[in-house]
């Protein structure tokens, strides 16, 4: 994918493990690169080169293995600025993150945000300077769906998300896995009217058939169709409500919910 951008080249997909994807972006000069959450360092080295790249810098959005077990490697290999959320106690941070803090790339400055729900330490990238901008998000929110709550509450994780949604919303969602058709068949169950839900699923359903990753989704389309998103719809109200057999009218009890009912959908 390309982007309109003066220092940025584009942002590739690295299929990792079964699912996973390993954002890389690339510098307007084809020389240099980032990579977010970097479990397997294999199909890392194996893209860096491919393309002759130098790896300089590295995202990590929460402590996963799955998202920094390959940091060791590419640090000895590579030697690249690695940056993180300090509780986490992940090994071979350089750059310790905080929500308002911000985090220089390629000329660009990536604003952090806190967002604990799926892991307490977990931080997302954002960058409005891009045409969409860029939002590396790790396992918060995903195409239709959100992550499971290992550490965090209900009420942390739909802050978190409601802050997400209050980016721009021709924002990009760069996520890190392909669970978006699993997602869609629950979005489905739970807002079986949603008539946009129903065409995306179509157009998903094609991108997988042809091979092609779902992501990066649109924060727009997931204001549109992520039942996680839509907490304060009447639809997702009710569908909660009948989940329980009871009424629900906060949207924190409806996200709750809705989480669980996706736990064992």
């Amino acid at each position: 994918m390309t982007i309109i951008s003066n220092n940025i080249n584009k942002i590739h997909p690295i299929p990792a493990f079964s699912d996973n994807y390993i954002w890389a972006l690339v510098d307007a000069d084809q020389k240099h690169a980032c990579v977010v959450d970097p479990g397997d360092p294999k199909p890392v080295i194996d893209y860096l080169e491919s393309n002759q790249l130098e790896l300089t810098d590295i995202f990590i959005t929460h402590h996963h293995p799955d998202h920094v077990g390959g940091l060791k490697t590419l640090i000895s290999k590579y030697a690249p600025t690695v940056y993180g959320p300090e509780p986490s106690g992940i090994k071979g941070i350089d750059i310790f993150l905080h929500e308002g803090d911000s985090a220089n790339l390629f000329g660009h400055e990536f604003s952090v945000l806190e967002v604990p729900g799926h892991t307490l330490d977990h931080i997302a990238y954002y960058c409005d300077e891009m045409d969409p901008p860029a939002l590396f998000c790790g396992d918060t929110l995903f195409a239709a769906g959100c992550g499971r709550l290992f550490e965090g509450t209900p009420a942390m994780m739909h802050k978190s998300l409601s802050k997400l949604s209050s980016l721009k919303s021709s924002t990009s969602v760069y996520c890190t896995h392909e669970y978006t058709m699993a997602n869609l068949k629950f979005a489905q169950a739970a807002d079986s009217l949603n008539s946009i839900l129903l065409s995306r699923i179509e157009e998903e359903r094609a991108k997988r058939e042809q091979g092609v990753p779902t992501l990066p989704s649109s924060l727009q389309m997931e204001l549109e169709t992520n039942p996680f998103l839509r907490c304060d719809q009447p639809a997702l109200t009710e569908s909660a409500s009948n989940r329980l057999g009871k009424p629900l009218d906060d949207e924190i009890e409806v996200f709750a919910a809705i989480r669980n009912w996706k736990d064992n959908f």
